[in-house]
Parts: C-alpha cells; sequence; structure tokens
C-alpha cells in the first residue's frame, strides 16, 4: 500500500473515531439533561408564587430551578432578619432556616450545573461530529486538503 493511501486510511478511521465520540458525548448530554429533568420533577417542586418569573410551574429545568433557588434566598433573609447562615449567632433558632435553605439552594444550583454540563456536552458532541464529517470530505476530495495546505 502507498504512502498516499495509509494517511487516507488513518484518516478514514480517525473520522469515524471522532464522529463516534461525538455521537457518545450528545447522547451524554441528552441522557443528563433528562436525568436531572427527571429527578427534579420527581420532588414535586413548584416555584413560589412570590417569584418574579416562572411562578406556579414545576422546577424540572435549569430556569425554573434558578429561579426557585433565589426564591428560597428571598424567603430565608426575610425569615432571619437579612442575614446570611454565618452572620447568625449560634443560639439564633433562625440559624436552622438559614442553614436548611443554604441546602435547598446548594442542591438546586448543583442541578442547574448539572444541566449546563449536559448542554455542554451535547454541543462538544455536535463540533466533534463537524470535525470527524471535515475530515471524510478531506479525504474524499484530497485537492481541497492541497488548497488548504
Amino acid at each position: 500500500m502507498s504512502k498516499s493511501k495509509d494517511r487516507t486510511r488513518t484518516v478514514r478511521i480517525l473520522a469515524r473515531i471522532v464522529v463516534g465520540i461525538g455521537v457518545v458525548f450528545m447522547l451524554a448530554g441528552v441522557f443528563t439533561w433528562g436525568a436531572v429533568s427527571a429527578q427534579l420533577e420527581a420532588e414535586n417542586i413548584v416555584v413560589s408564587d412570590d417569584a418574579s418569573r416562572f411562578a406556579g410551574q414545576p422546577v424540572n429545568g435549569p430556569l425554573t430551578a434558578y429561579e426557585q433557588a433565589n426564591v428560597i434566598n428571598d424567603h430565608a433573609l426575610a425569615a432571619t432578619g437579612g442575614k446570611t447562615y454565618a452572620e447568625l449567632d449560634r443560639e439564633d433558632p433562625a440559624r436552622q432556616t438559614a442553614m436548611t435553605a443554604s441546602f435547598l439552594r446548594a442542591s438546586l444550583f448543583t442541578s442547574v450545573v448539572a444541566f449546563g454540563v449536559a448542554a455542554m456536552a451535547f454541543g462538544i458532541g455536535i463540533v466533534f461530529i463537524l470535525v470527524g464529517f471535515a475530515l471524510l470530505q478531506v479525504v474524499r476530495k484530497p485537492e481541497v486538503a492541497e488548497e488548504v495546505g
């Protein structure tokens, strides 16, 4: 086999691997988004009626989770006189409310981050697929490679 055919074969294999990795990333992104959404939905959380957006809607996506976390913060600050957990005395009974609110917010923000990672994985998958198809295109039309190089 000639050097040119070896390179062409190697690029084709690499292109297929890159496309395969892209598909895996896309599937991982879709699966993660669905899993996080299903878990949030199973909790039956509804955005508070006093929220500035999404009031009354179920928390099952990044925007509703973010909004509910903000509402929890507002409620906690109202209950503690505007003080955070760290600012309250250890003996203050409102400290428990602040701590619970902090845990709830952290959980909701973790889901927001998970949605972001899922979207990023999906996007990276698209990029990998496009790069793989571009490599296949270069192998099919060697004159394109010569123009570039």
